[in-house]
């Protein structure tokens, strides 16, 4: 039974994927209460939590609910690295997790993230600091490497388990790759059949069905997996999940009422978390995730994607429970 530290994480944990803009608190309880077994932050930079910053310490809020949960932090400064850590301890986590692995470019242009897999001894120096600098366990979340030619992801992990991290997530494409083609699992295989390696192992990308999970799971042995985008507006898709790789059922498609619900909850819980603009801005992209596969419904979602206030949003989700 996979671990990060001395946390249970049950037989084969399903974790949501940090997604930036997306996996904020609201979103995160509402995929706990469908599932997910492990949650991690969006992430935040190093620097703004060094620095205080209000958007910084508003991303490591989270609610009693959500726990076990990792606060997620990237940079490219060791030392920024160590003190951003400390003050996400300071946030009471249940573990640290480093991104080596976002591959925007934004990102990638001011050496974290994904960069760093153009410098694996600074990634091992970066990792050996900010376990050091923390009583809590220290994860890893990256990808095969920096490209085709550069898929160094075996060494990686065998380095980044010797300066103690507790786990390791991998994501089965390059940077160069971004989101596009497949994941590629076969190299995430090596890393958790690696008689060397004695940390959870979690396999990442193209996880999109209790099939596709079983078949990852049983084909590569990792110890659980991580769903990102599948999961955008989609918090069903971790009930879905389990219950396939429980005994092969595929529960009912919620409800338009279950949807509504949920994406009031989402609404009700975000308002006083970001505030009402931010709300009606951020939650637009998830609307198409949340009606998915409801037909004759393009013309609803347009009303709710050009609504000018939250309360507008609620008023046109009445309609929607009555009419559709």
């Amino acid at each position: 039974m996979p671990k990060i530290g001395n946390i249970d994480l049950g037989h084969f944990p399903l974790i949501l994927a940090p997604m930036e803009d997306v996996t904020d608190s609201p979103f995160r309880v509402i995929c706990k209460q469908h599932g997910a077994d492990v949650l991690v932050t969006e992430f935040i930079a190093a620097e703004g939590l060094i620095r205080d910053a209000v958007k910084s310490n508003n991303k490591m809020r989270f609610e009693p609910e959500e726990r076990p949960i990792g606060i997620q932090i990237f940079g490219e400064n060791v030392t920024s690295m160590m003190k951003a850590a400390e003050v996400a301890e300071a946030a009471s986590p249940d573990f640290i997790d480093l991104n080596f692995g976002c591959p925007v470019r934004k990102i990638v242009m001011k050496g974290g993230g994904a960069a760093l897999l153009q410098d694996i001894p600074k990634m091992v120096r970066m990792t050996e600091a900010v376990v050091k600098s923390t009583r809590l366990p220290v994860t890893v979340k990256t990808r095969l490497g920096w490209d085709e030619s550069h898929k160094e992801i075996v060494d990686i992990a065998e380095r980044l388990q010797d300066v103690g991290i507790s786990a390791i997530a991998i994501h089965g494409r390059t940077r160069a790759q971004l989101y596009g083609g497949e994941a590629d699992w076969t190299l995430i295989g090596k890393v958790k059949n690696n008689p060397y390696m004695k940390i959870p192992v979690f396999g990442n990308g193209d996880i999109d069905s209790g099939p596709k999970a079983e078949e990852m799971r049983n084909r590569f042995g990792v110890d659980g997996i991580l769903i990102g985008r599948a999961a955008t507006g989609n918090p069903w898709i971790f009930r879905e999940i389990k219950s396939w790789l429980k005994d092969h059922s595929i529960p009912p498609a919620p409800s338009i009422a279950e949807r509504v619900s949920v994406v009031r909850q989402h609404l009700e819980a975000s308002i006083p978390y970001k505030g009402d603009r931010a709300t009606l801005f951020e939650i637009r992209k998830l609307y198409s995730g949340y009606f998915r596969s409801i037909p004759n419904f393009k013309s609803w979602r347009m009303k709710m994607v050009t609504a000018e206030s939250t309360e507008m949003v609620m008023e046109i989700l009445d309609q929607v429970e009555k009419v559709v």
